[in-house]
């Protein structure tokens, strides 16, 4: 495991777990539709302290897999693999800063050397299917247990899939992208922390296009993706870092009524904090609204101290 256990961060964590279940259980929220993995940063290459609550739950992810394609792309930059341009800077930004899937889509085909749509058969599919693999052979090189069983090989869409997109979901939507708390946690606590493959000027970069200034005029606008997930609870005096996700109905029940949320909040004079929150449920993500960032309050009231 990449984190160890400290009592009193664990009793902590405990208390938040306890706190959800008894205050959100008639907003939808139930032992079995939600996990989260807690983090305490200890300082650049140290060991954080670490909690799991259905840490290994394998769900659909929505937008946080963003966060992996942003590493990937820019390790691709440092080893030269592929053009570091105008164009794939703004569809990096605006693939985290919006959310964009078409700009997140316009970086998978760059590092995969890939495009979608129409049917593909036999050998061309094959050919085509490995290339876009290779999303997931970057992670699995580097030897993270935590990613073991996760795929962010699809790309993101708006409603239901077609052509080569479908055929590479499966028939049943059985390769749909998933990912757990952990893995996605592991991602952040390496982007801020720990090792993670690109050069520092490159961890620097992936750490300001991840940075969130709520006082900034985009904060403003729609899609920003701070207030109405769990940096809506955390202090105004906080710096925040983060990667969210919600998918209401989708045409495809399987990906469908998620909601996650995937952040850094650092406060002065206080160690930082990763949170890794995935739910799943139509109350939690589209009927009660305020939900998420009052259990980021809840959070920060119990860990920020």
């Amino acid at each position: 495991m990449f984190f160890k256990s400290n009592v009193d961060w664990s009793g902590r964590c405990e208390s938040v777990k306890a706190g959800f279940l008894e205050r959100f259980a008639d907003q939808g929220l139930r032992p079995d539709n939600f996990g989260f993995v807690a983090l305490r940063d200890n300082g650049f290459g140290e060991t954080p302290d670490g909690f799991s609550y259905r840490g290994d739950w394998r769900c659909y992810p929505c937008s946080l897999v963003k966060a992996f394609h942003l590493v990937h792309v820019l390790n691709a930059i440092d080893s030269g693999r592929v053009a570091d341009d105008e164009e794939l800077s703004r569809a990096m930004r605006d693939m985290i800063l919006w959310s964009s899937n078409t700009g997140t889509n316009y970086v998978i085909d760059v590092i995969t050397g890939t495009t979608g749509d129409t049917l593909l058969e036999g050998a061309d599919f094959a050919a085509w299917r490995d290339r876009r693999e290779a999303l997931n052979r970057f992670f699995s090189d580097l030897g993270w247990p935590e990613f073991e069983g996760c795929n962010i090989t699809q790309k993101l869409m708006d409603d239901v899939r077609y052509g080569r997109e479908a055929q590479y979901a499966g028939p049943s939507g059985d390769y749909l992208n998933a990912l757990t708390p952990l893995s996605a946690a592991k991602l952040f606590h390496a982007i801020f922390a720990g090792p993670v493959p690109l050069s520092d000027a490159a961890r620097g970069r992936a750490q300001d296009i991840l940075l969130r200034d709520r006082d900034s005029a985009e904060a403003r606008r729609p899609h920003f993706q701070v207030e109405e997930f769990l940096g809506g609870g955390a202090p105004a005096e906080a710096r925040i870092w983060s990667k969210a996700g919600q998918n209401s109905w989708t045409g495809d029940p399987r990906a469908s009524y998620y909601k996650h949320d995937l952040i850094r909040i650092a406060v002065p004079g206080k160690a930082p904090v990763i949170l890794c929150l995935m739910t799943q449920g139509k109350g939690i993500c589209e009927d009660h609204p305020k939900v998420v960032p009052e259990m980021g309050k809840l959070f920060c009231d119990v860990l920020l101290t």
